[in-house]
């Protein structure tokens, strides 16, 4: 990362696990903690008057959720989502609220810290459990078809759409593909443009509910 440092905004309303985060993030070189907020009001807040690079946003919170939060937030800051499956339901509003990534709360160190390095470059995390968990909300909900513009993209604009619904990384994406990581890029800017997608996260959903992509 350089001289770059990442800031970094923890939002969770349990205290321990705030100053947990804090300690391991403030712990490395690149990434700094601006603030701690102990609901989605005050996530709102301090997102606005620190302006951070990441937001680790707890789901359930009180006075406003994540979900809430995120999507007052997410035009201006990347959030990266802290979630348990076995309890949280809200991994599709979340992602169409616009966060750029999700983190199982009880993932080892090493992962956040990567995470939050992914999220801060400007890509998108989905882990393989929560594509499995999004997919299968996929399954019980009926086609929105809310992205336009599908029917202007080429054959290999929605080719790289598939790859990318599918998980593919830029990198991945470059091999399958056999191009380069520059025209890559190119595809998925104007991917984004076409859909009037904020993220990578958002041309998933997009692929999803146009039917390029069906849950398994």
């Amino acid at each position: 990362m350089g001289d770059f440092l990442i800031r970094v905004l923890v939002a969770d309303d349990q205290a321990l696990v705030r100053g947990s985060f804090r300690l391991l993030i403030d712990s490395e070189d690149d990434l700094t903690v601006v603030g701690e907020a102990a609901d989605g009001r005050q996530a709102v807040a301090l997102a606005r008057t620190e302006s951070p690079d990441v937001v680790l946003m707890d789901v359930r919170m009180p006075e406003m959720d994540g979900i809430a939060a995120t999507q007052q937030i997410a035009g201006d800051t990347r959030v990266l989502i802290l979630t348990t499956f076995d309890l949280d339901e809200y991994v599709y509003s979340a992602l169409r609220a616009g966060a750029s990534g999700f983190l199982l709360k009880d993932a080892p160190p090493d992962d956040l810290l990567k995470a939050i390095r992914v999220v801060a470059s400007g890509e998108t995390l989905l882990a393989p459990t929560v594509t499995t968990r999004l997919i299968a909300e996929f399954v019980r909900r009926p086609v929105q078809q809310t992205f336009h513009g599908l029917d202007t993209l080429t054959d290999r604009e929605r080719e790289v759409l598939i790859l990318i619904a599918h998980g593919l990384s830029n990198a991945e994406l470059s091999t399958q593909l056999q191009v380069s990581p520059g025209t890559v890029k190119t595809h998925i800017g104007r991917l984004l443009a076409k859909l009037r997608a904020r993220d990578r996260a958002q041309l998933v959903i997009a692929a999803y509910e146009a039917g390029l992509v069906t849950p398994r």
